[in-house]
Formats: C-alpha cells, sequence, structure tokens
C-alpha cells in the first residue's frame, strides 16, 4: 500500500509540473488573440464582423487550444481612425493581456498599430491594409503581411489592361497612405510596361459625391480610370460613373482594390466586365468551396481574400505557438518566418525576412450575369500570378531588416 500510495504521489507531482510548465510557457494562461478593424464605416463588408467569424473558424479547427491552454478571440471597430486603433491597442496590451492583433483593415491604422506592436514587442498580422510600407520602410521584427498588397494589385489588375491596350491612365484616389501607395504602385508599373499616366485625383475617404472627380477623369481622355480606392467608395464611384455614361463613352473602369464582398453589393449587373485581383476566389476548386460553405453557414456570404486570409493568419499564429513550444513575441515571430504556409488561403506559402507572406494571387473578371451558374458564382479565373511576381523582392523592399 505504501508503495502505491508513493508511487501515485509522484504520478500526481509530475502531471502538476508538466501542466504548470505549459501553463508557464502560456502567459496568462491563454492565448488572446484581438481582431481589429472596420465594422460599421465603409469597409465593413470587405472585412468586419465577417472577419471575426473567420479567426474563431481558425480556432475552432485547430481544436481550441493550444499547448493544451484556451485561445480567445476578442474583436472591436477602430471606425478608420489610426487614433482609435491605437488608444484600443494599447489598452488591448497593456491591460487586457492580448498577445497579436490582426486583420486591421486601413493602412493608416495598420502602420499605426504595426508601430506600437514593435515598441511593446508584439506580434500583428495584417490582412486587411494594402500598402507596402508595412513590409518596407515602416517594417517591424514582429509585423506580417498576409493577404494581399498594393504592389499585387497593380501587377494583376494593372498589368493585365496594360497588356489589353490600356496604355493611358487616370487615377481617383482615397487621400490617405493605402490610396497614395496603390496610386503609386500601379503608375510604377504601367510606366514600365510602356504605358502614361495623364493626370490623378484625391478623394476624402468616405465620399458619397463622386461627380466632380468622375468629371476630370473623363475629360482627361485617358483609356483607364484607375479607382485607387476601395470598399464602397469604389461601389459608389463605379455607380456614378455608369450615370456619367463613362464606359460608354469608351474609357474602362479599373477596380484596384475590390473583392468578392463589394461585387456582390453592386450586383453583377454593374459590376460585369470588371478585372480586379484577389488571393482567393471560393469556387476556384473543391479545397476552396469546402471552406467557403462552412463560412457561408455561419455568415450568409461567401469570403474574400481579407476574410480567408484572417482564417490563415491565426491558424498559422497558433501553429507557431504549437512549434516554438510558448507564446513568448521573440520566439513565435521566429517560427513565423521560418514556418511555410499551408492552408486553404495560402498554399505553399512562404514568409519573407521582411514579413511579407507570399503566395499566388488570381486575376479575375466579372462574369455577366447570364453565365452565373449558382448563387455567388460572379468570377472568371483569367490568371494565376504567381507569388514572386505579384510581391516585391523582400531586398528591395526598403525593409532594414533584410541583409
Amino acid at each position: 500500500m505504501r508503495k502505491n500510495f508513493i508511487a501515485s504521489i509522484a504520478f500526481l507531482l509530475a502531471s502538476s509540473t508538466a501542466v504548470f510548465a505549459q501553463s508557464a510557457a502560456i502567459s496568462d494562461g491563454k492565448v488572446k488573440i484581438g481582431i481589429l478593424n472596420d465594422q460599421s464605416g465603409v469597409y465593413a463588408d470587405f472585412g468586419g464582423k465577417s472577419s471575426v467569424e473567420a479567426a474563431k473558424m481558425a480556432v475552432e479547427d485547430f481544436g481550441g487550444k493550444v499547448l493544451d491552454m484556451p485561445v480567445e478571440i476578442v474583436d472591436a471597430d477602430h471606425q478608420n481612425k489610426p487614433d482609435i486603433a491605437s488608444n484600443i491597442a494599447r489598452q488591448w496590451y497593456d491591460t487586457e493581456q492580448v498577445d497579436a492583433i490582426m486583420e486591421l483593415t486601413t493602412s493608416s491604422v495598420a502602420l499605426a498599430v504595426q508601430a506600437i506592436g514593435k515598441e511593446k514587442k508584439k506580434i500583428d498580422i495584417v490582412t486587411g491594409a494594402a500598402t507596402t510600407d508595412l513590409t518596407g520602410k515602416a517594417c517591424s521584427p514582429y509585423g506580417f503581411h498576409w493577404a494581399y498588397d498594393t504592389h499585387a494589385l497593380a501587377v494583376g489588375t494593372g498589368g493585365a489592361l496594360v497588356k489589353q491596350g490600356g496604355d493611358s491612365w487616370f487615377f481617383l484616389t482615397a487621400d490617405y497612405a493605402f490610396g497614395y501607395s496603390l496610386e503609386q504602385q500601379t503608375t510604377d508599373y504601367v510606366k514600365a510596361s510602356g504605358g502614361t499616366v495623364v493626370g490623378s485625383v484625391r478623394h476624402p475617404l468616405s465620399t458619397q459625391d463622386f461627380s466632380s472627380f468622375l468629371l476630370q477623369a473623363q475629360s482627361s481622355g485617358a483609356k483607364v480610370i484607375g479607382l485607387a480606392n476601395a470598399g464602397l467608395d469604389t461601389s459608389n464611384a463605379i455607380k456614378q460613373a455608369a450615370e456619367f455614361g463613362i464606359t460608354q463613352g469608351g474609357q474602362h473602369l479599373a477596380a484596384l482594390l475590390f473583392t468578392l464582398a463589394e461585387v456582390h453589393g453592386l450586383g453583377m449587373e454593374a459590376a460585369q466586365g470588371l478585372t480586379l485581383t484577389e488571393g482567393y476566389y471560393w469556387n476556384r476548386d473543391d479545397q476552396s468551396r469546402e471552406f467557403a460553405k462552412k463560412f457561408f453557414a455561419r455568415t450568409g456570404k461567401m469570403p474574400n481574400m481579407v476574410h480567408t486570409g484572417t482564417y490563415s493568419a491565426v491558424l498559422q499564429y497558433l501553429k507557431a505557438i504549437q512549434k516554438a513550444g510558448t507564446d513568448e513575441t521573440e520566439a513565435v515571430a521566429k517560427q513565423l518566418h521560418e514556418m511555410p504556409v499551408d492552408d486553404v488561403f495560402g498554399r505553399g506559402g512562404t514568409v519573407g525576412p521582411n514579413g511579407r507572406m507570399i503566395h499566388d494571387m488570381y486575376l479575375l473578371q466579372v462574369k455577366k450575369p447570364s453565365e452565373s451558374k449558382e448563387p455567388w458564382d460572379y468570377f472568371n479565373v483569367l490568371a494565376t500570378i504567381p507569388g514572386k511576381e505579384a510581391y516585391i523582392d523582400p531586398a528591395k523592399s526598403g525593409c532594414d531588416l533584410v541583409k
């Protein structure tokens, strides 16, 4: 009896030690991930609450725990304001034990939060913002850019239209970091391909009346009007361009950041023929359709690249913690840089030393309504753009982390 008692005590001590060791490896006894994005404004459909659901799906598919500790998703609406986002990020990091922040729609917001993460040595993974500065001059050892960026959009949509003869451009540009970056990247690509840019005009975020901007674009005589904006701004510009008869007059609209969510909101009748670039399309193959079916059951919509990219980012973060054996930032960041990405979004993806996740992009064209075979069947896949072509070589990104 004494031997059995001693053996039982030894077993309990060993079990307690193992549990304590795993608990100690996970700060605060759990992993807490914050999804910070626009949930009520111009980009609410682009990411919004659906990105939160995608994050929760990733946690559930991982098993709900990592290193036997629970995983929690929290979320907040930054209202597309860097000051509000910064306050939320600091509160999350300083008092609410949030380990990483993700999604971060709106480039000005993403840049502000990434700077805070760098200061506090916390990981951020951006899936909703586009500026290449995140992995360029503003790069961070703890910052990662996952779903797409302005360079990939310029190579995809801009490159396709120049090849089709759209060699003169005028830009309608959102007046903040994202718009500037998208216009500049596309300008560089158009000029390198032998095209010209005849002018541009900037508009405030959440513009309701595009008439004066569209009239300037129309009078420019440019073959292509590049919409360097996103969300409802792009949808409103397209609707109002139709009222002015711009496309009927022979000019082509280039929606430089337009996703499945915006096409659905605009409707196929108005969107048909538009060329765009995404990092994911739900109806591309069986793996994409399987994920989309689960997502639709939770949200009532099919996912775009921001939603699926958020799923991928959360999943990869949890895999990195598992492999590192801790949620300590330096160890997890090291694994995020080294581990290949292989999931429904980032198939065969790799992460560069500047934090850019390199993966294939897809050049898409909106079908005519008569071509659509089922609800949400909106796109023809025109081409696959290899990741190495879509994204800037890390050595040329301007990131001081790249040696």
